[in-house]
Protein backbone atom coordinates (compact mmCIF):
# COMPACT_ATOMS: atom_id res chain seq x y z
CA UNK A 1 0.00 0.00 0.00
CA UNK A 2 1.07 3.27 -1.16
CA UNK A 3 2.23 5.95 1.75
CA UNK A 4 -0.41 8.34 0.81
CA UNK A 5 -3.13 5.84 1.37
CA UNK A 6 -1.62 4.78 4.54
CA UNK A 7 -1.41 8.57 5.15
CA UNK A 8 -5.62 8.91 4.56
CA UNK A 9 -8.73 9.57 7.27
CA UNK A 10 -11.21 7.49 6.11
CA UNK A 11 -13.46 8.82 8.23
CA UNK A 12 -13.18 12.06 7.14
CA UNK A 13 -16.30 13.26 4.95
CA UNK A 14 -14.07 14.52 1.64
CA UNK A 15 -12.31 11.33 1.53
CA UNK A 16 -16.00 9.60 1.60
CA UNK A 17 -17.12 12.01 -0.90
CA UNK A 18 -14.49 11.20 -3.42
CA UNK A 19 -14.51 7.40 -2.33
CA UNK A 20 -18.17 6.93 -2.86
CA UNK A 21 -18.06 9.16 -6.64
CA UNK A 22 -15.03 6.70 -7.71
CA UNK A 23 -17.26 3.32 -6.30
CA UNK A 24 -20.66 4.09 -6.20
CA UNK A 25 -21.56 0.69 -6.52
CA UNK A 26 -19.97 0.09 -3.01
CA UNK A 27 -22.63 3.12 -1.58
CA UNK A 28 -25.79 1.22 -0.32
CA UNK A 29 -23.91 -1.69 1.18
CA UNK A 30 -21.70 1.15 3.13
CA UNK A 31 -25.22 2.96 3.72
CA UNK A 32 -26.43 -0.54 5.63
CA UNK A 33 -23.27 -0.64 7.87
CA UNK A 34 -23.50 2.73 8.73
CA UNK A 35 -27.49 1.89 9.66
CA UNK A 36 -26.49 -1.27 11.39
CA UNK A 37 -23.95 1.09 13.27
CA UNK A 38 -26.13 3.59 14.50
CA UNK A 39 -28.71 0.81 15.71
CA UNK A 40 -26.19 -1.41 17.62
CA UNK A 41 -24.82 1.73 19.00
CA UNK A 42 -28.00 2.94 20.79
CA UNK A 43 -28.29 -0.90 21.86
CA UNK A 44 -24.69 -1.62 23.48
CA UNK A 45 -22.78 0.78 24.76
CA UNK A 46 -19.81 -2.28 25.90
CA UNK A 47 -17.60 -2.51 22.23
CA UNK A 48 -17.50 -6.32 22.63
CA UNK A 49 -21.19 -6.36 23.11
CA UNK A 50 -21.09 -4.28 20.01
CA UNK A 51 -19.12 -6.39 18.23
CA UNK A 52 -20.45 -9.44 19.14
CA UNK A 53 -23.94 -7.86 17.31
CA UNK A 54 -22.06 -7.09 14.31
CA UNK A 55 -20.88 -10.35 13.59
CA UNK A 56 -24.47 -12.00 14.56
CA UNK A 57 -25.72 -9.72 11.35
CA UNK A 58 -22.82 -10.96 9.13
CA UNK A 59 -22.99 -14.50 10.51
CA UNK A 60 -26.63 -14.19 9.23
CA UNK A 61 -25.57 -13.63 5.29
CA UNK A 62 -22.77 -16.40 5.39
CA UNK A 63 -19.89 -17.89 7.76
CA UNK A 64 -17.07 -16.39 5.52
CA UNK A 65 -18.99 -12.64 5.60
CA UNK A 66 -18.73 -12.89 9.23
CA UNK A 67 -14.36 -13.32 9.15
CA UNK A 68 -13.99 -10.00 6.63
CA UNK A 69 -16.23 -8.32 4.62
CA UNK A 70 -15.54 -10.74 1.64
CA UNK A 71 -17.92 -13.13 1.39
CA UNK A 72 -15.96 -15.40 -1.30
CA UNK A 73 -15.14 -18.72 -0.42
CA UNK A 74 -12.06 -18.42 -2.08
CA UNK A 75 -10.85 -15.71 -0.84
CA UNK A 76 -11.67 -17.11 2.51
CA UNK A 77 -9.42 -19.66 1.67
CA UNK A 78 -6.77 -17.82 0.33
CA UNK A 79 -6.20 -15.69 3.02
CA UNK A 80 -6.49 -18.39 5.59
CA UNK A 81 -3.77 -19.94 3.58
CA UNK A 82 -1.54 -17.14 3.79
CA UNK A 83 -2.02 -16.81 7.90
CA UNK A 84 -0.65 -20.51 7.77
CA UNK A 85 1.90 -20.35 5.32
CA UNK A 86 3.57 -17.23 6.97
CA UNK A 87 3.50 -18.18 10.79
CA UNK A 88 4.75 -21.46 9.78
CA UNK A 89 7.64 -20.12 8.03
CA UNK A 90 8.30 -18.04 11.16
CA UNK A 91 8.62 -20.48 14.16
CA UNK A 92 5.06 -22.24 14.55
CA UNK A 93 5.52 -25.92 14.97
CA UNK A 94 3.63 -29.02 15.83
CA UNK A 95 5.12 -29.67 19.50
CA UNK A 96 3.78 -25.56 19.96
CA UNK A 97 1.17 -24.80 22.08
CA UNK A 98 -1.52 -22.13 20.49
CA UNK A 99 -3.97 -19.99 20.95
CA UNK A 100 -6.01 -18.14 18.43
CA UNK A 101 -7.94 -14.79 19.26
CA UNK A 102 -10.79 -14.12 16.94
CA UNK A 103 -10.53 -17.84 15.83
CA UNK A 104 -13.75 -17.52 13.69
CA UNK A 105 -15.39 -20.16 11.79
CA UNK A 106 -11.28 -21.66 11.53
CA UNK A 107 -10.80 -19.75 7.99
CA UNK A 108 -6.54 -20.42 9.23
CA UNK A 109 -7.38 -22.12 12.16
CA UNK A 110 -8.30 -25.83 10.36
CA UNK A 111 -4.53 -25.45 8.93
CA UNK A 112 -3.28 -24.74 12.49
CA UNK A 113 -5.12 -27.81 14.36
CA UNK A 114 -4.14 -30.06 11.18
CA UNK A 115 -0.41 -28.73 11.54
CA UNK A 116 -0.28 -29.20 15.43
CA UNK A 117 -0.18 -32.31 17.77
CA UNK A 118 -3.92 -33.34 19.26
CA UNK A 119 -5.04 -30.97 22.03
CA UNK A 120 -2.84 -27.99 20.83
CA UNK A 121 -4.97 -25.79 19.53
CA UNK A 122 -6.75 -23.31 21.65
CA UNK A 123 -9.34 -20.99 19.50
CA UNK A 124 -11.42 -18.35 21.41
CA UNK A 125 -14.18 -15.84 19.94
CA UNK A 126 -16.55 -13.50 21.21
CA UNK A 127 -19.48 -14.88 18.84
CA UNK A 128 -21.45 -18.24 19.62
CA UNK A 129 -22.79 -17.79 15.73
CA UNK A 130 -19.27 -18.26 14.77
CA UNK A 131 -18.14 -20.72 16.99
CA UNK A 132 -21.06 -23.11 15.77
CA UNK A 133 -20.10 -22.62 12.20
CA UNK A 134 -16.40 -23.74 13.20
CA UNK A 135 -17.52 -27.04 15.16
CA UNK A 136 -18.98 -27.12 10.97
CA UNK A 137 -15.97 -26.68 9.84
CA UNK A 138 -14.21 -29.51 11.78
CA UNK A 139 -16.57 -31.75 10.73
CA UNK A 140 -15.76 -30.96 7.05
CA UNK A 141 -12.37 -30.99 7.55
CA UNK A 142 -12.26 -34.21 9.43
CA UNK A 143 -10.31 -33.12 12.59
CA UNK A 144 -11.78 -33.89 15.19
CA UNK A 145 -9.29 -36.23 16.24
CA UNK A 146 -7.10 -33.09 16.79
CA UNK A 147 -9.34 -32.51 19.58
CA UNK A 148 -9.14 -28.25 19.11
CA UNK A 149 -10.72 -26.56 22.17
CA UNK A 150 -13.31 -23.79 20.77
CA UNK A 151 -14.36 -21.53 24.06
CA UNK A 152 -16.35 -18.31 23.92
CA UNK A 153 -14.62 -14.86 25.64
CA UNK A 154 -16.55 -12.05 26.71
CA UNK A 155 -13.16 -10.21 26.93
CA UNK A 156 -9.35 -10.62 26.80
CA UNK A 157 -8.07 -10.88 30.07
CA UNK A 158 -7.70 -14.48 29.81
CA UNK A 159 -8.41 -15.00 33.42
CA UNK A 160 -9.28 -18.45 32.21
CA UNK A 161 -6.50 -19.46 30.58
CA UNK A 162 -3.64 -21.07 32.46
CA UNK A 163 -0.12 -18.85 33.08
CA UNK A 164 2.91 -19.23 30.83
CA UNK A 165 0.92 -21.77 28.76
CA UNK A 166 1.09 -20.98 25.04
CA UNK A 167 3.92 -20.58 22.68
CA UNK A 168 2.25 -18.66 19.91
CA UNK A 169 -0.46 -16.50 20.20
CA UNK A 170 -2.19 -15.10 16.97
CA UNK A 171 -4.60 -12.75 16.16
CA UNK A 172 -5.63 -12.16 12.71
CA UNK A 173 -8.38 -8.86 11.65
CA UNK A 174 -8.93 -8.82 15.75
CA UNK A 175 -7.42 -5.34 16.76
CA UNK A 176 -8.52 -3.97 13.06
CA UNK A 177 -12.13 -3.69 14.79
CA UNK A 178 -11.26 -2.62 18.41
CA UNK A 179 -11.14 0.88 20.09
CA UNK A 180 -7.64 1.25 22.08
CA UNK A 181 -8.93 0.06 25.58
CA UNK A 182 -9.81 -3.53 24.49
CA UNK A 183 -6.09 -3.89 23.00
CA UNK A 184 -4.83 -2.49 25.91
CA UNK A 185 -6.13 -5.16 28.13
CA UNK A 186 -4.99 -7.69 26.07
CA UNK A 187 -1.54 -6.14 26.40
CA UNK A 188 -2.19 -6.30 30.12
CA UNK A 189 -2.47 -9.90 30.56
CA UNK A 190 -1.32 -11.64 27.19
CA UNK A 191 2.18 -11.51 29.08
CA UNK A 192 1.07 -13.72 31.39
CA UNK A 193 -0.20 -16.68 29.29
CA UNK A 194 2.99 -16.48 27.23
CA UNK A 195 5.50 -19.57 27.83
CA UNK A 196 8.85 -18.50 28.25
CA UNK A 197 10.44 -17.40 24.55
CA UNK A 198 6.99 -17.24 23.11
CA UNK A 199 5.25 -14.93 21.02
CA UNK A 200 2.01 -13.09 20.18
CA UNK A 201 1.57 -12.06 16.49
CA UNK A 202 -1.46 -9.43 15.44
CA UNK A 203 -2.62 -7.85 12.43
CA UNK A 204 -3.97 -4.09 12.70
CA UNK A 205 -5.31 -1.39 10.16
CA UNK A 206 -2.24 0.91 9.98
CA UNK A 207 -2.64 4.93 9.25
CA UNK A 208 0.61 7.02 8.63
CA UNK A 209 -1.59 9.85 9.35
CA UNK A 210 -3.98 10.67 12.12
CA UNK A 211 -5.38 7.92 14.34
CA UNK A 212 -9.25 7.18 13.09
CA UNK A 213 -11.91 4.86 13.08
CA UNK A 214 -14.41 4.26 10.57
CA UNK A 215 -17.79 4.02 12.00
CA UNK A 216 -17.43 1.68 14.95
CA UNK A 217 -16.10 -1.21 13.00
CA UNK A 218 -12.99 -0.34 11.50
CA UNK A 219 -10.16 1.31 13.68
CA UNK A 220 -6.27 2.49 12.06
CA UNK A 221 -3.26 2.73 14.25
CA UNK A 222 0.38 4.34 14.29
CA UNK A 223 2.96 1.72 14.63
CA UNK A 224 4.62 3.78 17.29
CA UNK A 225 1.27 3.86 19.71
CA UNK A 226 1.05 -0.12 19.71
CA UNK A 227 4.54 -0.41 19.97
CA UNK A 228 4.40 2.31 23.32
CA UNK A 229 1.57 0.71 24.85
CA UNK A 230 2.97 -2.53 24.36
CA UNK A 231 6.03 -1.55 26.45
CA UNK A 232 4.02 0.05 29.16
CA UNK A 233 2.86 -3.56 29.62
CA UNK A 234 6.96 -5.32 29.71
CA UNK A 235 6.84 -6.11 26.10
CA UNK A 236 8.64 -5.57 22.93
CA UNK A 237 6.57 -5.05 19.78
CA UNK A 238 8.24 -5.57 16.46
CA UNK A 239 7.18 -4.95 12.99
CA UNK A 240 6.97 -7.78 10.46
CA UNK A 241 8.37 -5.84 7.58
CA UNK A 242 7.98 -8.78 5.20
CA UNK A 243 4.46 -9.54 5.97
CA UNK A 244 4.26 -6.11 3.70
CA UNK A 245 4.57 -8.07 0.82
CA UNK A 246 2.15 -9.91 0.66
CA UNK A 247 -1.39 -9.62 -0.60
CA UNK A 248 -3.01 -8.24 2.25
CA UNK A 249 -3.98 -4.41 3.64
CA UNK A 250 -3.38 -4.96 6.83
CA UNK A 251 0.07 -5.08 8.95
CA UNK A 252 1.53 -7.30 11.23
CA UNK A 253 3.00 -7.14 14.53
CA UNK A 254 5.43 -9.34 16.96
CA UNK A 255 4.87 -9.21 20.69
CA UNK A 256 7.42 -10.83 22.95
CA UNK A 257 8.25 -10.39 26.50
CA UNK A 258 11.06 -7.99 27.20
CA UNK A 259 12.74 -10.45 29.56
CA UNK A 260 12.49 -13.40 26.69
CA UNK A 261 14.38 -10.58 24.03
CA UNK A 262 17.18 -12.77 23.72
CA UNK A 263 14.79 -16.23 23.22
CA UNK A 264 12.82 -17.72 21.26
CA UNK A 265 10.77 -20.44 21.23
CA UNK A 266 12.08 -22.96 19.40
CA UNK A 267 15.42 -22.86 21.88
Amino acid sequence: MRATERARNRSALVHQVRYALRHPERVPAHARRAARDAWLRLRYRDHIAYYRAVMASDAARSAEAAVGHNPSRQAWERIGRMQFDYLVGHGLQPHHRMLEIGCGNLRAGRLFIDHLDAGHYYGIDISPHILLAAQDTLVAEGLQSKLPYLALADDLTFAFLPDAYFDVVHAHSVFSHSPLHVIEECFAHVGRILAPGGFFDFTFDRTEGEEHQVLHEDFYYRTATLTALAARYGLDARFMDDWEQLPHRQSKMRITATADRARTVAS
